[in-house]
């Protein structure tokens, strides 16, 4: 072959290779957002691909390097019945459906044109899912502190779009910030008090579905308060007595009766009675059992826990007139008036009753 030969040979391929075409991804579809239930279409328009294979793959979100191939050409990798592939060879694009969206499908979606065992041309769209918030188990479910410690309630979700996390207190009490609502994955109560505990409200919402609600107890403990309803009691000789004060502590306090520093214990002079009126109250009633000249003085209402103590002093005094109740006991006069009756008083209401029988 001579020289003008090799030349036209060479010159032909080379007019050959430069009129072949190079193979293109001209459109992909653009980022879809998709309810769970749903469905989407990707579309893939692919041009001078007639001798190269044309992948549909999919990427985990949590883990890209977890490859899913779902499709080659106009086949199933995997037969999926939520799955399916078409091709229009009008325009050139292929088309993948995906029906009854779940979680999992959310990710990145690849087309891909595959020109040799290391090339490809790729084209990439997103499928997110909108996912109703669900509030994570990291987050806080209950806090029992000291006062005077610092609390941290912490509340985590998870969904998409990613959930706005927001802090509300029961009944619209304030925060510790100061405001109905706080915005954060984090509320800070500083120096807690007693004022503090209560049922906190963190709400995670990303406007799909009616958002996700943790209720958070928030439980303090604190020394005893001691509150009485008056520094003296009175009430005649041989009638019975009742003294009572009001304890509010938590956890549940020790609560004792001294009179004179002397502690004092049931038994036929005194009675003590203990009524737990929620959590933190405590009422407690000291029955001084037929009043004797001795049993009057001065009495202490002392309550102890793990976090201090408190006490009130009450004293009982000797009056002329009986204190009813607890004295007059029922039926004789009325209770519900609570109102201080002469001896003599007594003795006209007998005479009434016994002359009306």
């Amino acid at each position: 072959m001579n020289d003008h030969m090799v030349a036209f040979v060479v010159l032909m391929y080379s007019v050959s290779v430069g009129a072949q075409q190079n193979p293109v991804i001209s459109f992909i579809s653009k980022e879809r957002v998709v309810d769970i239930g749903g469905h989407v279409a990707l579309h893939c328009t692919v041009l001078y691909s007639d001798n190269y294979p044309v992948l549909w793959t999919r990427f985990d979100s949590d883990n890209p390097s977890n490859t899913f191939l779902i499709s080659k050409d106009i086949s199933l990798i995997v037969p999926h019945r939520r799955y399916s592939i078409s091709y229009n060879r009008e325009n050139a694009t292929y088309t993948l459906l995906i029906s009854k969206i779940q979680e999992i499908d959310a990710g990145l979606y690849q087309c891909q044109i595959i020109l040799g065992p290391v090339g490809k041309i790729t084209a990439d769209v997103y499928v997110f899912v909108r996912i109703p918030p669900v509030i994570s188990d990291n987050s806080t479910s209950s806090v029992m502190a000291s006062s005077g410690t610092t609390v941290l309630l912490f509340c985590y979700a998870r969904g998409c779009p990613k959930p706005r996390i927001s802090w509300r207190r029961e009944k619209n009490e304030l925060l510790p910030t100061g405001h109905a609502v706080f915005e954060g994955n984090i509320l800070t109560i500083p120096n807690v008090t007693k004022y503090h505990r209560g049922t906190y409200y963190c709400v995670a919402d990303n406007g799909v579905g009616k958002g996700a609600r943790r209720n958070i107890g928030v439980e303090v403990e604190f020394a005893p308060v001691i509150t009485i309803d008056r520094k003296y009691y009175g009430q005649a000789l041989q009638y019975d007595m009742d003294l009572q004060c009001h304890i509010e502590a938590f956890p549940s306090p020790s609560v004792i009766w001294m009179k004179d520093g002397v502690q004092l214990n049931n038994n036929q002079h005194y009675h003590i009675s203990l009524f737990s009126t929620a959590d933190e109250f405590t009422d407690s009633t000291l029955r001084v059992i037929t009043v004797e000249k001795k049993q009057y003085g001065n009495y202490t209402c002392k309550a102890m826990n793990k976090l201090g103590s408190d006490e009130k002093n009450i004293e009982l005094i000797e009056t002329v007139n009986i204190i009813c109740p607890p004295a007059c006991g029922l039926n004789v006069v009325s209770v519900a008036t609570c109102s201080q009756v002469s001896v003599f008083s007594i003795v006209w209401i007998l005479l009434t009753l016994f002359h009306l029988k």
